[in-house]
């Protein structure tokens, strides 16, 4: 890939001469979606690491929930994964997730029901497809059992034995990279987070400077953070979510302002009996 040849199409400057903050990151889930279904060579990137795969052997990327960018989500609890068929025969749900839902490690599972649920009528089930489900999150998701890049598979309970490598959920945890193992770094699962995580074009150039998946993922970005009718959408999902979390901590405050009040109602209705007083 040669770089000095990018040149952003609605300004007409090269990407790599971009400075300071970044307008909305890759922790967007809607930046995420929005650049990686666009770019199919970065998302194979993505993809060829976190599988731990060589990334020739993946010949055929298809995504099968596109969204038109740039165009106006009214429903603010839309799915932002990217749902993709792999080589015709295996199929990726992969998100980015920054909200702690409640119970949300049921919600990837059931993602990846649905993805392996993927014979035709009449189809053998020897035939049933590889699916995966990965999630990027930005919490912790067991917090006795804090990982960087956990794989979760069914398995025998006794004896650890394999039922079957066709039912995968992966779970990256952004908070997590000192966790990181030697495979992790070797696959370059580490690079793909700290390019996330990211705030700056410098920091994004010297993370994805050495890497031709990265450095176009760096490049749609950019594309993305000049596109005003991407950037719109991009802060509305922000804004949204920050509400909701501004919602649910006033809820929980609410919650506890309650507990506190009907615990001192119930003392003073226990002074007043201790008392002879009828309350």
């Amino acid at each position: 890939m040669q770089q000095e040849t990018i040149i952003n199409e609605y300004t007409g400057k090269n990407y790599l001469n971009a400075t300071g903050p970044i307008t909305v990151g890759m922790t967007n889930d809607y930046m995420f979606r929005i650049v990686f279904q666009q770019n199919k060579y970065a998302l194979k990137g993505l993809i060829s690491s976190i599988l731990h795969i060589d990334p020739n052997t993946i010949v055929n990327l298809e995504i099968t929930n596109e969204v038109v960018p740039g165009v106006s989500i009214t429903d603010k609890e839309y799915r932002m994964d990217i749902l993709v068929t792999m080589n015709d025969n295996t199929i990726i749900d992969i998100e980015m997730q920054l909200r702690n839902h409640e119970n949300w490690k049921c919600r990837p599972l059931l993602y990846l029901c649905r993805s392996f649920d993927n014979l035709n009528h009449g189809e053998k089930y020897e035939k049933v497809k590889p699916a995966y489900q990965i999630s990027f999150i930005d919490f912790t998701l067991f917090e006795d059992h804090p990982e960087f890049c956990a794989t979760y598979q069914m398995r025998n309970e006794k004896d650890n034995y394999l039922y079957t490598d066709r039912f995968n959920l992966k779970v990256i945890e952004l908070k997590h990279e000192e966790l990181a193992t030697e495979i992790d770094e070797l696959y370059g699962v580490t690079d793909w987070v700290r390019l996330f995580k990211s705030k700056t074009w410098e920091e994004l150039k010297m993370v994805a400077k050495k890497n031709d998946y990265m450095t176009s993922t760096v490049e749609s970005m950019y594309l993305s953070n000049t596109d005003i009718n991407i950037l719109k959408i991009a802060r509305e999902r922000e804004d949204y979510l920050r509400d909701e979390a501004s919602q649910k901590r006033r809820m929980s405050e609410m919650q506890e302002e309650l507990a506190e009040t009907k615990e001192e109602i119930a003392r003073l209705r226990k002074l007043l009996a201790d008392n002879g007083i009828e309350a």
